[in-house]
């Protein structure tokens, strides 16, 4: 899912725009009632202070950034969800069977999963209704599609040739059977995603992404938190739900600050538990002689940072082009002396640690001749003869940040050419970028779950709405289609492999780096986790009193 859409601090499957976020100081087993939903004891725990960001949107449907996402999966949920060892894991559907040929999943949902207010129990119509919303036109989500187009039926209700989304059956009160249009191994990971997730129709209908948002500052949801607050750029307060059908949360009260001061300065005063460590202070809290490194933890995320281009529009067109303004950043250079070791160096597209991460793979090195020889044998023959040429970003400001700034450098210094920039705010940036407005964009991308198709299919396939650069290759969408539906593993990841190569060499993007976690977490927090992607984890936090 996600775009790294601004922060930087989350876990949407999710991306965070923009490579300038990292430079701020950004903040297995299921257990539970029985399956009658028997309402657990009231919680009275203590209460964790995080720092936080105004989610662009609290409804599942719309979701496509980290900042939603994180508040999204603590208060919604879905037929299955990821837990904490990054398995999938029964949600408010108890079981499920797959039929032979793969393309038949039916799920027995849980009896007793009630809604935050009131004593209206979930079923399998609600689950239905909640799909065939997001799907449908008038939401106008964004991202539906991409997690939920594999059903079958999906694409006629889309177009309005159908009333219902036939591939979405609730046989009866508490069974559900979907129907996908092929095997596809990762498609149950897909609907761990918000697009699948269970909305109370008497408060949403009618509502889309872009109008009739009240009914988000409650929303009615099944999940481990409710909302019980939203002061806008104030503060966000979430407080468990204690009829949850998994286990209540230990947790008393969950307050994000939405805006502030310095973030570490507010951890050293006690007043937030939690908070991400900017570059500024990176250095003194890794010295094992500062009192705060105690309290330090570092974790790998799943993610990307790079440098998108529209492959369709000048100069980009030509990926001689693109593959001089790649081998003319030193990424060394960059991570060591701008990004102080706080990332790793990305040659591909996967992450470390996703299941076909290529220790093989081939990425454009840094090398100033090659760079220069490849602008001149481009169809603009040189520095001198390409266009005007812009970057995009989200933010505001006057002035962009070092890493954008020393990247700018890079090119001037060795390819000889000049690039402004532009920062947009974040809604806008998304929309525009949607649209096909920007030469080239800063942008990440963390996954929604630990599937290769995650980042290659959803960005590179050219029949892809996710697909920003525009990019399209008849080889790669082969071997994306072929491993689609491959069953054995090592074969599907080798075709997975071979596509990211493809990508890579003709360099749609240029990867720069795979984030880390940098973390400061109060000794008496127990159970906060540092997962790679973004799943629901608060419930599984104490505070001691």
């Amino acid at each position: 899912m996600r775009l790294f859409l601004r922060s930087g601090c989350y876990g949407l499957a999710a991306v965070v725009v923009g490579v300038m976020a990292l430079l701020g100081g950004c903040g297995g087993e299921e257990g539970g009632p029985s399956d009658e939903g028997t309402p657990a004891a009231p919680v009275t725990g203590g209460e964790l202070r995080l720092l936080g960001r105004d989610p662009l949107t609290l409804d599942p449907a719309c979701a496509s950034d980290v900042d939603s996402a994180n508040y999204i999966v603590e208060v919604f949920g879905g037929l299955v969800t990821i837990d904490r060892e990054q398995q999938i894991v029964p949600d408010i559907a108890e079981r499920w069977d797959v039929s032979d040929d793969g393309t038949v999943y039916t799920f027995e949902l849980r009896r007793g999963v009630l809604f935050h207010k009131g004593d209206r129990q979930v079923t399998a119509s609600d689950v239905k209704y909640s799909m065939e919303r997001a799907l449908d036109p008038d939401t106008q989500s964004t991202v539906a599609e991409v997690y939920l187009g594999d059903i079958v039926g999906a694409e006629e209700f889309i177009d309005g040739d159908a009333d219902e989304v036939t591939g979405i059956e609730a046989v009866d009160s508490y069974t559900l059977r979907i129907t996908i249009d092929a095997p596809k191994p990762y498609f149950l990971a897909k609907l761990t995603y918000p697009t699948g997730f269970v909305v109370d129709r008497r408060q949403v209908d009618g509502s889309t992404c872009f109008s009739n948002t009240n009914w988000q500052r409650r929303p009615n949801a099944t999940g481990p938190f409710k909302l019980k607050e939203w002061d806008l750029g104030q503060r966000i307060v979430l407080e468990p739900n204690s009829r949850y059908h998994l286990g209540a949360a230990s947790l008393g009260r969950v307050e994000y600050t939405l805006g502030g001061g310095s973030a570490i300065t507010m951890y050293e005063n006690d007043e937030i538990d939690v908070t991400g460590v900017g570059l500024n202070d990176i250095e003194r809290v890794r010295d094992p002689a500062e009192p705060l490194n105690q309290d330090f933890h570092e974790a790998p995320r799943m993610d990307i940072w790079y440098i998108g281009f529209n492959v369709g529009t000048p100069p980009f067109d030509d990926p001689k082009v693109r593959q001089a303004f790649a081998h003319a950043i030193d990424k060394d250079k960059l991570i060591e002396v701008v990004l102080l070791d706080a990332v790793v160096e990305a040659d591909g597209i996967l992450p470390p640690g996703i299941p076909g991460f290529n220790e093989e793979l081939q990425g454009l090195e840094f090398d100033v001749e090659k760079a220069q020889q490849l602008l001149a044998e481009s169809e603009y023959g040189g520095p001198d003869g390409l266009p005007d040429m812009e970057i995009a970003s989200s933010g505001r400001g006057a002035s962009v940040g070092p890493v954008s700034e020393a990247i700018l450098f890079m090119w001037q210094e060795n390819l000889g050419v000049s690039v402004s920039t532009r920062q947009t705010e974040f809604a806008t940036f998304l929309s525009d970028l949607r649209d096909g407005e920007y030469q080239m964009f800063e942008l990440g991308w963390v996954a929604d779950y630990p599937d290769p198709e995650n980042f290659l299919k959803i960005q590179f396939y050219s029949g892809s709405n996710n697909n920003y650069s525009h990019y399209a290759n008849s080889e790669v969408d082969r071997l994306l289609e072929q491993a689609d539906t491959e069953t054995d593993e090592a074969t599907r990841m080798s075709l997975y492999q071979q596509a990211e190569q493809i990508i890579v060499n003709e360099a749609p993007w240029i990867p720069l780096f795979h984030d880390k976690f940098s973390v400061l977490i109060k000794p008496y927090v127990e159970g906060y986790t540092l997962p790679p992607f973004v799943i629901p984890r608060l419930r599984y936090v104490q505070v001691e009193e």
